[in-house]
């Protein structure tokens, strides 16, 4: 059975170390460490180095919940992995170890309200931008797809793959801007 640890940051310019003494007073012997952005579970090596190698009877540490994931989705996957595999997840800062039923239960409730918070803090910024459009403020990212040369291609016969190719760009923006040009001209067919 081991005690294994995982601390991460965002951002290169953040330090580590403070997680990874907390990990090892906690009686981590093993401590991995990497700097990512916790949104997906994709992408992080050594927290999926952890979870390919862990076996019955071993604990996986953070110091908090949100170092290991930002959404229940994630948060439930990773649970799930370690139930499977027999191990367990043990959080520091909230005093949450899933090998019990009240751990179990308190993880759910946290997960539940971390992702409440997060898209309350979408639902705001959206709020924001809203009203900036309408006070004329915030008019989006400028559009990064020459439409003209997309209309002209399309109108050379191109299909909207071969357009996609010559604009470099995906194909399904080429037929959302095909397709808005059909509503724009009543076209039957922009695809064809």
């Amino acid at each position: 059975m081991a005690t294994i640890g995982y601390a991460r940051v965002i951002s290169t310019d953040q330090d580590l170390a403070i997680q990874e003494e907390a990990l090892r007073a906690a009686g981590c012997t093993i401590v991995r460490s990497e700097k990512r952005s916790g949104t997906k579970i994709e992408g992080r090596d050594q927290l999926q180095t952890i979870l390919d190698f862990l076996h019955a009877g071993d604990v996986l540490t953070v110091t908090k919940l949100d170092r290991l994931a930002r959404s229940v989705g994630d948060l439930m996957r990773i649970v799930d992995l370690l139930a499977e595999k027999g191990a367990s997840l043990r959080v520091l800062n909230a005093n949450i170890d899933t090998s019990t039923a009240s751990g179990k239960a308190f993880l759910g409730m946290l997960g539940a309200f971390a992702e409440f918070e997060t898209n309350l803090r979408s639902e705001r910024q959206l709020e924001g931008i809203e009203k900036a459009k309408a006070a004329g403020v915030y008019k989006g990212r400028p559009a990064s797809i020459d439409a003209d040369r997309i209309r002209q291609l399309k109108q050379d016969g191109k299909g909207a793959t071969e357009i996609a190719r010559a604009m470099g760009v995906g194909r399904a923006s080429v037929y959302r801007l095909l397709a808005g040009v059909a509503h724009d001209r009543d076209v039957e067919d922009p695809y064809c």
